[in-house]
């Protein structure tokens, strides 16, 4: 059978492209080399509680057409990431705001006292051109603030010295003189009441999806299915790395099953110290409020490390070597004429769920 489009990837973005060339009266094929739909949103019942697989996602957004088009396919909770971060066994509030300030140093109350200790701070450490991701961070929120919440959890996320990494990765950081816990402050925000996974088959529904199917195993037989394939996996891969890896940072789980109702209070703590080893514990029951198990949790170490193959990448190293490396295979990928790269890895860049979204709507209609 001859299709229009082969979709190659059932995550967000291929799901996407796949429902609006459908509704476009387009014949569609996806194909996945996992055993699921949805990719790396991908979530699954353990002990009732839906568990995010690949780490957690939280949909936030302030597109008004990116919310409507998703709502068509889940109906969504209220709930609002407010992460904790643990220093040593102290905990506060992220992202950085008047609680965190409070907490941190104990004679600040007010907004003007908060910002008078941070600019005092960084007056101190004399940084007027940031040259690397150290200075940047003590630029925008002081030493105080920088040596217990950003040091040690940055070079855990990123596998070097703050020093060695670029100023850009913290060119902009949350910084609020309120008592608002809220991390995306989207006016649009919450976890799919029926799970990722559902919401994905949703999109999916009414078009053939094959999994367990790995594309560049047999590009030649999948490629002749369809006159146009968009493919969504990493574009160094898809030419075989011919001019080298682009670099990754991934991410390892440890995913365990506790009898107790309640571990840590709440959905996300980063461990911001260089003492323990993982960056952050999720306990997936805290997204959908009484949903699962009322007498377990189920709870994720999240570990970051650096990408190899055969491993999920997760974070594009968007760093200046990189980035000539990603130019020359997009120009590569310009001589194929009826493939299009989409998603975050075919575009070598990280976008969060909404992201995704407006520029598979975008592809569609344009390709």
């Amino acid at each position: 059978m001859k299709y229009d489009y082969l979709i190659v990837g059932a995550g967000l973005y291929g799901a996407v492209f796949a429902q609006q060339k459908k509704e476009q009266g387009k014949n569609v094929l996806v194909i996945d080399r996992r055993s699921h739909v949805a990719g790396n949103i991908y979530s699954k019942k353990i002990e009732g509680i839906d568990v995010h697989v690949y780490g957690p996602h939280i949909f936030h957004t302030d597109k008004e057409t990116v919310w409507e088009y998703i709502n068509r396919f889940a109906k969504f909770n209220h709930f609002i990431y407010s992460p904790i971060a643990s220093y040593n066994g102290e905990l506060f509030n992220l992202p950085f705001n008047m609680n965190t300030f409070t907490k941190m140093w104990p004679d600040i109350r007010t907004p003007e006292e908060a910002q008078q200790r941070i600019a005092e701070q960084v007056e101190s450490a004399g940084i007027t051109e940031p040259g690397n991701l150290e200075e940047q961070a003590i630029s925008l929120v002081g030493t105080d603030i920088y040596e217990k919440l950003i040091k040690g959890y940055t070079q855990k996320q990123w596998g070097r010295d703050c020093r060695e990494l670029p100023a850009f990765i913290i060119k902009r950081l949350p910084v609020r003189y309120t008592f608002d816990n809220n991390y995306f402050n989207h006016p649009h925000q919450g976890i799919p009441m029926c799970g990722y996974t559902e919401m994905v088959s949703n999109i999916l529904e009414g078009i053939e999806v094959r999994l367990n199917s790995d594309y560049l195993k047999d590009k030649d037989t999948f490629s002749h299915l369809a006159d146009w394939i968009v493919y969504t996996g990493p574009i160094d891969e898809y030419f075989g790395y011919c001019f080298g890896e682009l670099q990754y940072r991934s991410l390892r789980f440890e995913t365990d099953i506790l009898n107790i109702p309640n571990y840590q209070g709440v959905a996300g703590m980063n461990y911001t110290d260089s003492n323990h080893p993982y960056t952050r514990i999720i306990e997936h029951k805290h997204f959908l409020y009484g949903a699962g198990n009322s007498q377990k949790t189920v709870i994720t170490r999240e570990y970051s490390a650096e990408w190899k193959k055969g491993d999920e990448p997760y974070y594009p190293v968007n760093d200046e070597k990189n980035g000539e490396l990603y130019r020359r295979y997009l120009e590569k990928a310009s001589e194929e004429l009826n493939v299009k790269f989409g998603g975050r890895l075919g575009t070598y860049r990280y976008m969060d769920m909404d992201q995704i979204i407006e520029q598979a709507l975008k592809d569609a209609e344009e390709y």
